[in-house]
């Protein structure tokens, strides 16, 4: 009896410790993740996509029920509603992935009722949020706050990632002169920050392998804004005059399906493109010819998502995100681990640069020997020659 006893004053002893280590983890069922498409959908091969199969991977692995909601129409009302429509069904933490989310967080973040909803928004950042709280003249100017109390700001519920574009737009600038490219194009989306910053990396990338190689003089980048996020009969004919009259060879086409335009016109004179956000090379060559895609200029989606939904579900970690916005980009001098980076397995590497190259490319920039500017009030200033073009559309 006493033996009994004893045995049981032990284990009493023990429970209280185990109560308390399981407090310290978090319990995945008490989270139901929904992620919100933007205006996109979950098969567009880049953010909406990218940032889905980031989402499915993670919470299949830990039994985390998830489900994915797309808006009806492109405007911030519908996205609302689909936030809305899902904390309804009892998802409290919410995954959104592209700029055009700001005007929902704006809208969702002060409410009292969502204060313990986790919003994960990707590249998303300061300069998108902070202007929804401003009136705007008829030219899109700011003017006064809508309400001269409610200061710029980020909810304790909301975490923002953003990403240094200029430095993967660089090493795929970079891989493409080394590889031999002379004539260069970059077709952004739109003008917003995110795109300026990949295409300023890009020409500072094209004129830093352009100096090393000693042939400054013989490069060429045309420049040019599509003011879509998608591909138009209007931006594919100006595609066709880079590729057939002016002898362009490769473009790095970035923002959302506006590649759906470069690809159409690169397969008509078997040119070259470059993939934006994700590896984008299946894709690209499925809509153009095989070997159409030389990099792609890619961002950590899937990574983030994992890494913050990890941290925020398992180990009780959201105050390391809640009310931040996080620019993400090296992390090390090796290429896997980094927010952004070009692909292993699809750059056409070659003797001009091969993945050695790319790797002390890595080095020099993780270390600060290279420095790509950030800088978006002003062109690069490089000794190549670049065409600024007036939009498109």
């Amino acid at each position: 009896m006493k033996k009994l006893f004893a045995l049981l004053i032990a284990v009493m002893m023990i429970l209280p410790v185990v109560a308390c280590t399981n407090n310290n983890q978090g319990n995945t069922g008490d989270y139901k993740v929904a992620m919100i498409t933007d205006y996109g959908d979950i098969t567009d091969q880049s953010f909406n996509q990218t940032t889905y199969e980031g989402c499915k991977e993670y919470c299949e692995a830990n039994k985390i029920e998830f489900k994915y909601y797309k808006p009806a129409g492109d405007s911030t009302a519908e996205r609302v509603a689909k936030v809305e429509e899902a904390i309804d069904a009892g998802y409290n933490v919410i995954v959104m992935p592209g700029f055009a989310f700001a005007g929902t967080i704006y809208e969702v973040q002060d409410k009292a009722e969502y204060k313990d909803v986790k919003f994960i928004a990707l590249d998303v950042s300061e300069f998108d949020v902070f202007d929804c709280f401003y009136n705007h003249d008829e030219a899109g100017n700011q003017t006064d706050l809508i309400a001269a109390d409610n200061q710029p700001h980020i909810g304790k519920n909301v975490y923002c990632a953003v990403y240094q574009e200029e430095l993967c737009g660089y090493m795929a600038g970079y891989a493409a002169v080394k590889l031999g490219y002379k004539h260069l194009g970059f077709l952004g989306g739109m003008a917003v920050p995110a795109v300026i910053r990949y295409g300023y990396g890009f020409v500072q990338g094209c004129d830093a392998a352009a100096n090393e190689m000693g042939i400054a003089n013989d490069v060429t980048v045309e420049y040019v804004y599509g003011n879509r996020f998608f591909g138009t009969p209007e931006i594919t004919a100006y595609m066709d005059t880079w590729y057939q009259t002016k002898g362009v060879e490769v473009v790095f086409a970035c923002g959302g399906g506006i590649y759906t335009s470069a690809t159409e016109a690169a397969k008509k004179v078997n040119g070259k493109v470059i993939g934006v956000d994700v590896d984008q090379a299946a894709t690209i060559n499925a809509l153009g010819t095989e070997g159409m895609t030389v990099t792609s200029a890619m961002k950590g989606l899937a990574a983030t998502v994992k890494n913050v939904l990890n941290e925020t579900i398992k180990n009780n970690a959201w105050d390391k995100f809640g009310g931040k916005i996080e620019t993400l980009g090296l992390v090390g001098e090796d290429p896997l681990a980094n927010y952004v980076q070009i692909p292993m397995n699809s750059t056409q590497w070659a003797d001009g640069f091969t993945q050695d190259n790319y790797k002390e490319l890595v080095k020099k920039m993780f270390d600060g020997t290279i420095k790509v500017s950030n800088a978006i009030d002003a062109q690069p200033t490089v000794t190549i020659t670049v065409d600024y073009q007036d939009n498109i559309m």
